[in-house]
C-alpha cells in the first residue's frame, strides 16, 4: 500500500513537472498580461475617470490622449485649457466652422467642454510626425517665425499660452491648412492678429513655417503630467 502510494506520488510529481514545463511559460505570460491590463485600466481611470470617458470619442481623429498619428488633425495634448475651451465654444456657437467639429461641439454641455479642456491640457504632448527634413526649408521657416514674433502669443518654445495654442510638433499638413485658412479668411482670429500676419506670407513661407514647426519637439506644459 505504501509502495503504491509512493508510486502515485512520484507519478503526480512527474505529471506536474511536465505540465509546468509545457504550460508554465504560457501561464506566466497570461499573468503578466492580466497585470498589465489591470495597470492600464488603473492608469486610465486615474487620468480621466471610469470607462467610458467622453474624450474617447475624440480619439478617432485626434488620437489616444489627444495625440494623433495623422498629420491633418490637430494634436490636443498639452494645449492650454483656456484655448481648448474657447475653441470648443467657438465651434458650438458657429463662430468657427467645421463639418465635423461644429455638430459635435454643439452637443456638449459647458461642464463637458471644461472637462475636455482640462483633460487634454494635462496630457503629455509629442510630435505628431517627423517629416523628412529639408534644412533649407526649415531654416527659412525659423526665420519667418522669428521675424513675425510668433513666441509673443504662442509662448516660449511655441508650446502654447492662454492666448494661443501650441504649434511646436503639430502635423505639417494641419499647420499648412490652418495658416492658409487664416490667410484666405476662412478662419477668423477674434483679435485679427493671425489674419493680418498670414496675409503677408507667401505659400512658400507657409510651407517653410509648417515644416519647421512640425519638426520641433514640444515642451511639456505646466498642466501636462
Amino acid at each position: 500500500m505504501k509502495r503504491a502510494f509512493a508510486m502515485g506520488a512520484v507519478v503526480t510529481v512527474a505529471v506536474l513537472a511536465v505540465s509546468s514545463a509545457i504550460y508554465g511559460p504560457e501561464m506566466v505570460a497570461g499573468y503578466r498580461f492580466m497585470d498589465a491590463l489591470d495597470q492600464h485600466y488603473a492608469n486610465y481611470e486615474a487620468n480621466g475617470g471610469a470607462w467610458p470617458q467622453i474624450q474617447d470619442s475624440c480619439a478617432l481623429c485626434h488620437g489616444t490622449n489627444g495625440q494623433p498619428r495623422d498629420a491633418q488633425y490637430a494634436s490636443l495634448a498639452g494645449l492650454p485649457a483656456p484655448y481648448i475651451e474657447a475653441q470648443l465654444h467657438a465651434f458650438a456657437e458657429g463662430r468657427r466652422l467645421s463639418p465635423q467639429m461644429t455638430p459635435l461641439a454643439a452637443n456638449l454641455t459647458p461642464d463637458q467642454i471644461k472637462f475636455l479642456a482640462d483633460y487634454f491640457a494635462r496630457q503629455q504632448p509629442e510630435r505628431t510626425e517627423a517629416p523628412s527634413r529639408d534644412e533649407a526649408l526649415e531654416q527659412r521657416g525659423q526665420v519667418t517665425i522669428a521675424t513675425r514674433g510668433c513666441t509673443a502669443c504662442h509662448g516660449e518654445g511655441l508650446s502654447g499660452s492662454p492666448l494661443a495654442p501650441r504649434i511646436a510638433g503639430q502635423g505639417e499638413r494641419y499647420l499648412i491648412d490652418q495658416l492658409t485658412a487664416f490667410k484666405q479668411g476662412q478662419r477668423k482670429d477674434p483679435s485679427q492678429a493671425m489674419n493680418a500676419m498670414t496675409s503677408t506670407l507667401s505659400e512658400e513661407e507657409i510651407r517653410a513655417t509648417a515644416h519647421f514647426l512640425a519638426n520641433q519637439r514640444p515642451a511639456s506644459t505646466p498642466e501636462a503630467k
